[in-house]
């Protein structure tokens, strides 16, 4: 395991919503971050159609988006959310596990910026897309 995929699992292990949610970082790369969670009844929005909570789709969106930021070459020490605009497609489907693909495209001396994707089973139709900034606090010493 290298250091940012360790420090990427502490990331998003040391957030306690992260893991009453089951999120489970699946892969990381160099500002990429794929980060699943199961279906979860306690986190269904519409007891009628069994459908999950959007805030548990933004949940899962920004903890990938905060990894992939994390695990970019020109790594923050530590980010955290500026901003995250997600636009809803359509509900999830029910009993799926759900998959958020979290890419840091640019990152400035103060800002990083990421897009996401969130699918089911039907991974060519998104359940949710977003764009977000997130804060670039670097380890004293270390260059832009």
């Amino acid at each position: 395991m290298t250091d940012r995929t360790r420090i990427a699992r502490q990331f998003i292990e040391a957030i306690p919503h992260s893991r009453a949610l089951g999120m489970h970082l699946d892969l990381l790369g160099k500002g990429l971050a794929v980060v699943s969670m199961p279906y979860d009844p306690r986190f269904v929005g519409d007891p009628a159609t069994g459908v999950l909570h959007g805030g548990a789709v933004s949940a899962l969106m920004d903890t990938a988006a905060g990894a992939a930021v994390m695990s970019h070459p020109e790594a923050p020490a530590s980010t955290a959310t500026l901003d995250l605009r997600i636009d809803y497609m359509r509900p999830a489907t029910p009993g799926q596990r759900l998959t958020a693909r979290a890419e840091c495209y640019h990152v400035t001396r103060s800002v990083a910026f990421v897009r996401a994707t969130a699918t089911d089973g039907d991974a060519e139709r998104p359940v949710a897309t977003a764009t977000g900034t997130f804060t670039v606090d670097r380890a004293q010493g270390a260059q832009a």
